[in-house]
């Protein structure tokens, strides 16, 4: 593998029948990652957000325009006016290859990787045209757990008291044993006096949408048993296409609460201001998905730079074979990164 030694993998495939998506693909999204995450990396704990962003925007620019697609973005760094990389309808790849929409944060958690602090990602997901909602830049109420639950676990419309009663049984505990992820904002503050009369623990984020509800796979690992709250419409198309892979259950409603946001969302295609959006909504159809760490992190390691290699941890997951892999990648040619 060029872009390093796998060292680790966990592998959850069986053989499947050939789709559009090769799976080819799915390494070469972790080298976009990767590259992304090291340049941003490169600025974690400088303080400077905006630099650190737009370190990650070029290289996963670069690093993208040479994929053999014909990528759309369909998640990104805002729309053309607003973003002059990796804009909403920016085309991307070689144009020799499939036709896919992708979505990305080429740095979630700006304000983690300027002070250095944990769960800062550079994160892209990837789908055949036509299969990831168009997700205008507004919030939007989201609900999530992992895989293992189910179908109908959570639902978007009940009280959070419920959801974790449900959530409790289907997993055989007390409701004081499960954990809620839910970002440190003054918007939670209600939501956040109902979950803790429950008994349920919390667990509050400052930032890192898609890593909060990617924490909602593994448990045992992150002791986050569900997600809670609002957050980024955007961030939650690219955590729905990690779900998606992953086999856990999400839904979402956009906030649209100002005729601008409705005019923008139908703008984008959305003719229904009050739809609640499941996973497979916001993204379906065969996805791939990359998260590479730029900080260190519950689930991923972030960039280590050596005296002679970059070291990098990156998961990569297809919801086809629901195939997940852990590669941890040393990389002897520096100069690639800059």
């Amino acid at each position: 593998m060029s872009a390093g030694n796998l060292m680790q993998q966990k592998d959850l495939s069986q053989r499947v029948p050939h789709r559009v998506l090769d799976r080819v693909l799915t390494m070469e999204l972790a080298r976009v990652t990767e590259r992304a995450a090291v340049a941003a990396a490169r600025l974690r704990g400088h303080g400077d957000e905006k630099a650190a962003d737009q370190a990650a925007v070029d290289a996963m620019r670069s690093e993208l325009n040479m994929l053999p697609i014909d990528g759309r973005v369909v998640i990104g760094e805002g729309e053309r006016d607003e973003a002059p990389m990796l804009y909403i309808g920016e085309e991307v790849g070689t144009k020799n290859g499939p036709a896919v929409d992708i979505a990305l944060d080429p740095l979630e958690g700006t304000t983690i990787c300027a002070k250095n602090l944990p769960n800062s990602l550079a994160v892209i997901a990837m789908a055949e045209r036509g299969n990831m909602l168009y997700a205008p830049d507004v919030y939007m109420d989201k609900i999530a757990i992992g895989p293992g639950y189910p179908d109908g676990t959570i639902d978007l419309t009940d009280p959070p008291a419920e959801n974790l009663a449900r959530v409790a049984d289907a997993k055989g505990v007390k409701v004081s044993e499960l954990t809620a992820c839910i970002m440190d904002r003054p918007r939670h503050a209600k939501l956040i006096e109902e979950v803790r009369a429950t008994g349920a623990a919390i667990r509050l984020i400052g930032d890192g949408d898609v890593a909060g509800v990617i924490h909602t796979t593994d448990p045992l690992q992150t002791g986050i048993d569900i997600y809670l709250g609002i957050g980024g419409a955007p961030e939650g198309v690219l955590a729905a296409a990690a779900l998606r892979c992953t086999g856990g259950q999400m839904q979402g409603r956009l906030i649209l609460n100002t005729l601008e946001k409705v005019a923008r969302a139908r703008r984008m295609g959305v003719d229904d201001e009050n739809r609640i959006y499941d996973m497979a909504d916001m993204a379906s159809g065969d996805v791939l998905f990359a998260a590479t760490g730029v900080t260190d992190g519950n689930m991923l390691s972030g960039v280590r730079f050596m005296r002679e290699a970059i070291v990098t941890h990156t998961v990569v997951m297809r919801s086809s074979s629901r195939t997940i892999r852990e590669i941890k990648a040393t990389h002897k040619d520096m100069e690639k990164f800059g």
